[in-house]
């Protein structure tokens, strides 16, 4: 099996999730984000077809990272894929953030039908979800492009039937280290 991808694996990254991560770029995406940073992403013929195996193979030689973070693209148009990569990952002890123009409710709702999607999202921990929204883009908000993305806790979200926001990441680091919520610095 293969994954279109829109590049290799980067690791070592620090804006793509808590901790030191390795991202996935995938390749295709329908949302068409007006200010999409990776707008090379959409066109589902681009990028390359990778082996999974050989997706295996790089995570395998993997030092100093704490989790494995797919973004893209979109990378829901290619759960089975995604999903494969996710749980070998999860088996090396990798913690799974994934990137989605989706939100949670659209993806479970997806999954009734999509086997696939379900199976992917069984194997995130971390969902940021939502489309980029120009109008509501920030750099205030930790991991994500615009204010109405959420970041969201998969596994008690899954359980609740619901979304259930991981409110660590709702208190926003100012420049001179200290917190700041809701416009007050605390």
């Amino acid at each position: 099996m293969t994954i279109r991808l829109a590049a290799y694996l980067q690791s070592d990254s620090i804006v793509d999730g808590e901790g030191i991560r390795t991202v996935i770029w995938t390749q295709g995406c329908p949302h068409h984000c007006l200010g999409c940073h990776n707008p090379e992403t959409w066109d589902f013929a681009g990028g390359a077809e990778v082996p999974i195996s050989e997706v295996k193979e790089i995570i395998d030689g993997l030092e100093g990272q704490d989790g494995l973070t797919f973004s893209g693209g979109e990378p829901f148009m290619q759960p089975k894929q995604c999903a494969e990569i996710a749980k070998y990952a999860k088996s090396l002890g990798y913690n799974i953030w994934s990137y989605s123009g989706f939100t949670f409710e659209q993806l479970l709702s997806l999954g009734k039908t999509k086997k696939e999607i379900m199976d992917f999202l069984n194997e995130v921990d971390v969902l940021v979800d939502g489309k980029f929204e120009l109008s509501k883009k920030s750099y205030n908000c930790l991991f994500r492009g615009s204010t109405n993305q959420r970041i969201i806790d998969v596994k008690k979200s899954l359980k609740a039937r619901k979304a259930i926001i991981d409110d660590k990441y709702e208190k926003v680091p100012s420049k001179n280290g200290r917190k700041r919520q809701e416009g007050v610095y605390i």
